[in-house]
């Protein structure tokens, strides 16, 4: 065999490995997967979901808090709640990467602080508050939403 159909014979060689190697790297590729709170799909479709996940990267919605209450319940509540979701989709609160706080009022802005303080370990997330114009829908003094990883 020459030399040059030595190297044709390789060259076909490894162009048959890239469409498997393609293959074996979509595969791997991120999916979204929408993490069921109970487990099971709802028989309607939802307004929105409440658990995302790409990959290792968990979106957690907003979750407030709708019942009468001060600053320091609902935070408590609404904490509670996102860590029932993180926990559900395999993650934790000491995996939270970034959180949104929106606040009903400002005024509560300490207040919610004394709560959340700790709820995230040793290292908390970088974390963005606001006061929500208009308030929160639902009537919570503060509603809460996470980005995580599993």
């Amino acid at each position: 065999m020459t030399r040059s159909r030595r190297a044709f014979g390789a060259a076909l060689a490894g162009a048959a490995a890239i469409p498997a190697a393609a293959k074996a790297q979509s595969a791997a590729a991120p999916r979204k997967r929408v993490h069921y709170r109970g487990g099971k799909k709802p028989d309607k479709t939802p307004l929105f979901s409440g658990a995302v996940s790409y990959g290792n990267l968990l979106f957690i919605a907003g979750k407030g808090a709708h019942f009468e209450g001060d600053i320091k319940a609902h935070t408590r509540h609404v904490l509670d709640e996102v860590q029932t979701e993180l926990e559900n989709a395999g993650s934790s609160m000491a995996k939270v990467l970034k959180c949104n706080v929106y606040l009903h009022d400002l005024k509560d802005y300490a207040a919610m602080n004394e709560v959340f303080l700790g709820r995230f370990g040793a290292e908390p997330p970088v974390r963005t508050t606001i006061a929500a114009a208009g308030g929160i829908p639902g009537n919570s003094l503060v509603e809460i939403d996470v980005i995580a990883y599993i």
